[in-house]
């Protein structure tokens, strides 16, 4: 994985060497911090800064091909997966490669398909390539969302980049915020409407869009998206497939030139993950390493709820011993991790899920000690329909995102000079029902049928990119690459338009993926009910961040208080069971601690308000 950024001036004016672009390459080294590269070309800069993961000596960027007429540059942050299977095709249409990594491959499907390429890439991916004689840039990011592309038309040119705070080390762009922004933190974050980069002007390009950029401004356009369809086969037949798939993308997923691992928490997705690797280490003659999170006092202060029936800590070390893995445990300390929202919010640019994005962060930082890849379980959740609200009544009957029900309680933080100019509920919603209109529902579809369908590109949409963020962001900030098997663009068109029936077999969270699995895991841990990512129980968390938000409320010139009620602070302090602010992991620390984020953001980043 890489960080990348470059510029077009839309005048045509010639680009070179300069601060800016420099600035905007050095933003990115904690992405890439192997190896980095510049390309300058009449009006397009491109720079890129590279993890090496594969061919560590011939895949460097930017790269160049001439083919035919045309020469093109590509600069390139992902990994194809089915890197083998196109190299066939390419080296059959008479293509020659002088080594083995994917962004040779790429920049190959690239020169022999052009933009029809995308239909072709199993992976994850953002990337642009600059075609030297058609004076023009294609940019495309992958189907689901796994790797990040920031961008912004401004009326110097196009600039784009791998992370927001590359647009903003450029001279182009300012960190300003306006009225809409203000929605998107309050009443949204820490998710964001699809496209929508917070800061004005600031745009990301979304999932399976692709287009050109030339000097009459981007053209862009879907290529893929879920599309229902009717669905064939037994539930024995689909069951076999969902086995095949899942297997099938785990492995294609094992490949590196660098050490590789799994995260574990004993759960259903990384478990399965972790049981298919560690099979095909022990062929090699290998041994897997598993990596899990713990927190200090845990194991004391842990209580079982409706979102977390029981702890992780029994059912890791279960796992181990069945895989014979080489297990790392780190476990965090409640005040580092608290001191840790910062580098988050430097990590992803904006305030985000608190102390699950921070130890997220702490954590990888450990696993980056070890190994250079590592695969975990996000978004089998989504796709396979594991998450409460799928099953929740009343949620199923209500307008509104499932996991943030809470539009009322967050307007109450804000300044009454804001709240005139916002009207909350209506911004929600209007999000909220563009979402529904966008789906893709067979019309004669039953309405159980439909709204679980809706349920699915609501989570697929919203709640799995806030996730994808997380891991993109708090993994890549040491130079972690973490895959996600689970969205493999395959799995997520075949489940699409299995019935929910299926999905829900047994009535269980997951029914189709556990029943299609059977074998592959110990029962105990097959069937165990969801546990959502593992988060601190320690009252010692809670204690640092409300200190750290009282300190915030003490000091007139805090940024935050030019938007939230200080009084509204001061009983978020106090409260002893407020709505939730996020999801299942975002109660009160979290509400406490995402505030704190806040401020910390505007200070470092130095935002106005216009």
């Amino acid at each position: 994985m890489c960080g990348i950024a470059g510029f077009l001036a839309l005048d045509g004016r010639a680009q070179g060497p300069n601060a800016g672009f420099s600035a905007m390459l050095e933003s990115l080294r904690r992405r890439g911090p192997d190896q980095s590269g510049e390309y300058f070309d009449g009006p397009v800069a491109l720079v890129h800064a590279r993890l090496s993961v594969v061919d560590l000596e011939l895949g460097r960027q930017p790269m160049r091909l001439t083919q035919g007429r045309e020469a093109y540059a590509l600069v390139y942050n992902g990994e194809l997966y089915n890197t083998e299977e196109l190299r066939r095709e390419l080296l059959a249409l008479g293509h020659r490669f002088a080594g083995h990594s994917d962004t040779e491959v790429l920049l190959h499907a690239y020169a022999e398909w052009k933009e029809q390429c995308v239909h072709r890439l199993n992976g994850i991916f953002a990337f642009a390539v600059w075609e030297e004689r058609a004076r023009r840039l294609f940019i495309a990011r992958d189907r689901i969302g796994v790797k990040p592309f920031f961008y912004a038309l401004r009326k110097e040119g196009f600039v784009f980049g791998s992370e927001i705070k590359a647009l903003l080390a450029s001279s182009f762009v300012e960190p300003v915020i306006g009225r809409n922004s203000i929605a998107e933190l309050l009443f949204l974050g820490p998710g964001r409407t699809p496209g929508c980069g917070v800061f004005r002007g600031v745009e990301e390009l979304k999932p399976g869009f692709c287009g050109f950029v030339d000097e009459s401004g981007p053209r862009l356009w879907r290529y893929w998206r879920l599309a229902d369809a009717e669905h064939r086969g037994s539930f024995a037949q689909t069951a076999e497939r969902v086995r095949e798939l899942v297997i099938d993308a785990v492995k294609r997923q094992l490949v590196a030139d660098v050490p590789l691992g799994t995260f574990l928490s004993g759960g259903l997705d990384s478990s399965l993950i972790s049981a298919i690797a560690a099979a095909e280490f022990k062929k090699r003659g290998e041994r897997l390493k598993t990596f899990s999170v713990d927190y200090v006092g845990n194991e004391q202060y842990f209580t079982a709820s409706h979102f977390q029936p029981n702890s992780d800590r029994d059912f890791i070390g279960k796992m181990n011993d069945f895989l014979g893995a080489e297990a790392h445990i780190v476990t965090l300390n409640n005040e580092e991790l608290a001191r840790a929202l910062y580098a988050a919010v430097e990590a992803r640019d904006l305030p985000g899920m608190a102390d699950v994005d921070a130890s997220l962060l702490l954590f990888c930082e450990k696993i980056k000690e070890e190994v250079t890849v590592a695969l975990s379980g996000e978004c089998a959740d989504e796709i396979f329909g594991g998450y409460p609200w799928y099953r929740d009544k009343n949620i199923l009957k209500k307008e509104g995102f499932p996991w943030a029900q809470s539009t009322a309680y967050r307007a109450g933080f804000l300044r009454e000079e804001i709240t005139a100019e916002l009207d909350g509920p209506a911004f929600v919603t209007e999000r909220y029902r563009q979402s529904l209109a966008d789906c893709s529902i067979m019309p004669d579809s039953p309405p159980e049928e439909r709204r679980m369908k809706e349920m699915v590109n609501l989570n697929f949409d919203w709640f799995m990119q806030t996730l994808l963020d997380r891991k993109d962001r708090m993994s890549m900030f040491s130079g972690l690459e973490v895959r996600v098997p689970f969205c493999d663009y395959r799995i997520a068109e075949t489940l699409y338009a299995v019935p929910w029936g299926m999905k829900n077999d047994q009535g269980r969270e997951k029914g189709l993926l556990r029943e299609a699995m059977r074998g592959l895991l110990p029962d105990e841990i097959l069937w165990r009910k969801k546990s959502p990512y593992p988060k601190t129980h320690n009252p010692a968390y809670l204690r640092a961040v409300s200190a750290m938000l009282r300190e915030v409320t003490a000091n007139p010139d805090s940024p935050l208080l030019q938007i939230v009620k200080k009084e509204a602070l001061e009983a978020l302090l106090r409260a002893e069971n407020p709505t939730p602010w996020y999801g299942q992991l975002m109660t009160t620390p979290q509400t406490i601690a995402y505030f704190v984020q806040m401020d910390y953001w505007m200070r470092k980043y130095k935002v106005c308000l216009a």
